[in-house]
């Protein structure tokens, strides 16, 4: 979903609708919910639990909050945030609180039935990125708020049920700040990880540069595919896979499930890093 967002908006595509619907629709593909995935939810649903509901005949009694009704008035509410935030208020809010805002209101309309909170977190980035707070989209925001998850929650509903912008303004933006601290930290060390692999391949008898080409994709994706390797350093099937297999003889990579058909690769060390960083 992250690559097909930034590269719309490398290709000059505006936040939208439209666009919204169609990076939901590719966050839910291959799950069960993916026929009910795409578009704005035409239907009602409900949020959380009340710690003090009973058991009662409808789960809106029990909700701890209630989005707007599907249909054209969530639609409408959708587009007026979308519209809102192309446009420039770096004059009158601060970039951070505006993305703030903008979050707020688009997990408040809850516009889909499904993969609301990682659709949602994306747009932060998006929004800093848009305003240029980032130069590049390398934030990740999403583990720092999913291992507060209750306090999120609380601080959102605070701004619903009592105008608490403060307290939320302010979780807010620490987790940003910390994310940024976390993000950084994550990037340096794969950088000199990155560093020692390609070490390795020239310390041994194997000279392709699509050996050093594999470890920059390796240090990118978690992990990958022959084909992604033939795809991106743009060498045939076999060749990547020859020099697949070559990295794994040389401790560089390993491969996920190795009675697998199709091999997926991953590189050890940038998962060790990955790890430590969530």
């Amino acid at each position: 979903m992250a690559n097909a967002g930034f590269a719309r908006i490398a290709d000059g595509w505006p936040v939208s609708v439209t666009m919204l619907s169609e990076l939901q629709g590719i966050l839910m593909t291959g799950t069960p919910l993916e026929s009910q995935s795409g578009r704005i939810r035409d239907g009602q649903v409900v949020i959380g639990r009340r710690e003090d509901a009973t058991s009662v005949r409808f789960p809106v009694e029990a909700a701890r909050f209630v989005p707007a009704p599907g249909g054209h008035q969530l639609e409408g509410g959708v587009r007026d945030l979308v519209d809102w935030m192309r446009i420039d208020h770096r004059g009158q809010i601060d970039p951070v609180v505006a993305a703030g805002m903008s979050h707020y209101q688009f997990e408040t309309l809850h516009p889909f039935r499904h993969g609301n909170g990682r659709v949602g977190r994306f747009l932060i980035v998006l929004r800093l990125q848009s305003t240029g707070v980032l130069v590049e989209p390398t934030l990740t925001v999403s583990p720092w708020f999913e291992a507060r998850r209750g306090q999120y929650d609380d601080r959102l509903l605070g701004v619903s049920a009592r105008d608490d912008w403060d307290s939320y303004l302010r979780f807010f933006a620490e987790g940003l700040r910390q994310a940024a601290d976390t993000t950084r930290h994550e990037m340096v060390a794969l950088v000199a990880v990155q560093t020692e692999l390609k070490d390795v391949i020239r310390a041994s008898p194997l000279r392709a540069d699509s050996a050093h080409a594999l470890v920059d994709l390796a240090v990118a994706n978690p992990t990958f595919t022959v084909r992604k390797v033939e795809a991106e350093l743009g060498i045939s099937y076999g060749r990547a896979n020859k020099v697949g297999g070559q990295l794994v003889e040389l401790g560089i990579l390993d491969v996920v499930d190795p009675d697998a058909y199709k091999r997926r690769f991953f590189a050890p060390r940038v998962l060790q890093v990955l790890s430590r960083s969530t």
